[in-house]
């Protein structure tokens, strides 16, 4: 399921105090916001900001889109951002809040598989009052409460006709939801996960920032990819995504993209998972010619599903020709766009063997590829 992240961050935050917004201010050397970013890392970002707030953000390498008045037309703002685009669900999170972990965004995307959305929260275990004047006027039963957090995951098709349908003034976006009649499922929410409101929560996130970095470590994995495919009869050539025109083909069972299998087995390598081979057998029929980017996505997911994102990855193509080297970016755009990354982590570039060997003697293209994994 293709997946992206909204991040609301288009608020002024009066509570917070100071001359910037409060996801501007500075947390552990850097921008809160930016921490916040951090957290998603290797998913497509759209970040909605406040109109005064785009210089700050340019550099930043997301989509940026301008909010609205309120938070619920900001966050309308960015579901039409991604209407059309592939994305099939949606995390919708606070910029306010940095501390989001993997595992919670992992618990989110799990129980969207089997509900309309899903959302983390706590449940109440203090005592309730309600207050007259500075003194206790009445209790309040904590019983089924829960104090709600973000981000917010969804099915982006019926989020956005809900939110487009919705009158406003909502609190959130379950409230949208379950106004429009989806069902939101509640999971484990966190501690660590707050939300930037008072000056005093700047030196908590801190802490707890601290405290992440002593115990913390990230295992980092690395796999190597090696594939071959021998000329034959045809007028283009797959490669990394691209098509290329030549006056041969590729020979092999799928649409022979001699670099994405080197990268899909560079990912597989990482994770101690085999080849393609193992997971796509040419035996089974099903994958007679099918499109390499269903390989690669499959590798690129599994490694999320054990806790992973690409570090980066780097894939060398061998051959006299076709030239790679006009079609490279779009190589390394067509690859990042499949594994949901940004382009910076992907690198396609392309050697000769000096007219020696079989890629020397134009018979077929060797690649090789490298790829990284970062424990999240």
């Amino acid at each position: 399921m293709q997946t992206a992240v909204i991040i609301v961050a288009a608020g002024r935050g009066s509570r917070m105090g100071g001359e910037v917004p409060k996801q501007w201010q500075i947390l552990a050397g850097r921008p809160a916001l930016s921490h916040t970013l951090a957290a998603f890392a290797g998913m497509r970002v759209v970040l909605v900001i406040h109109p005064d707030d785009r210089p700050r953000a340019e550099d930043l390498g997301v989509q940026l889109v301008e909010g609205g008045a309120t938070r619920g037309a900001s966050v309308l703002a960015g579901l039409r951002a991604l209407e059309g685009s592939g994305v099939e669900a949606v995390l919708i999170h606070d910029g306010a809040r940095p501390l989001v972990s993997r595992a919670l965004i992992g618990r989110l995307l799990d129980a969207l598989a089997t509900h309309d959305g899903a959302a983390p929260a706590l449940p109440v275990t203090d005592a309730l009052w309600r207050g007259d004047g500075g003194r206790v006027s009445g209790t309040v039963d904590r019983t089924g409460l829960w104090r709600a957090q973000t981000p917010q995951a969804f099915r982006l098709a019926p989020i956005l006709a809900a939110h487009r349908s919705h009158p406003g003034g909502a609190l959130d976006d379950v409230q949208v939801a379950r106004d429009a009649g989806l069902d939101v499922a509640i999971v484990e929410g966190e501690e660590t996960n707050l939300k930037l409101t008072y000056p005093g929560d700047f030196a908590r996130a801190e802490a707890i920032l601290k405290g992440r970095d002593m115990d913390v470590r990230p295992e980092i994995r690395l796999g190597n990819g090696y594939d071959v495919h021998a000329f034959c009869d045809g007028d283009h050539v797959w490669l990394c995504g691209v098509s290329l025109p030549h006056g041969k083909g590729l020979l092999g069972h799928s649409d022979a993209d001699v670099g994405m299998h080197a990268l899909t087995d560079a990912i597989y390598g990482a994770l101690a998972e085999g080849d393609i081979g193992r997971h796509f057998p040419p035996s089974d029929p099903q994958w007679k010619g099918a499109a390499s980017h269903i390989f690669l996505a499959h590798a690129i997911g599994l490694a999320r599903s054990r806790g992973y994102e690409l570090g980066n990855c780097d894939v060398t193509l061998v051959c006299e020709r076709p030239k790679i080297g006009p079609h490279a970016l779009a190589m390394q755009a067509e690859l990042a766009r499949i594994m949901g990354v940004d382009a910076g982590r992907v690198s396609v570039k392309a050697t000769t063997s000096e007219r020696l060997g079989f890629t020397g003697r134009e018979e077929g293209i060797a690649a090789l590829a490298t790829a990284v994994l970062v424990q999240a």
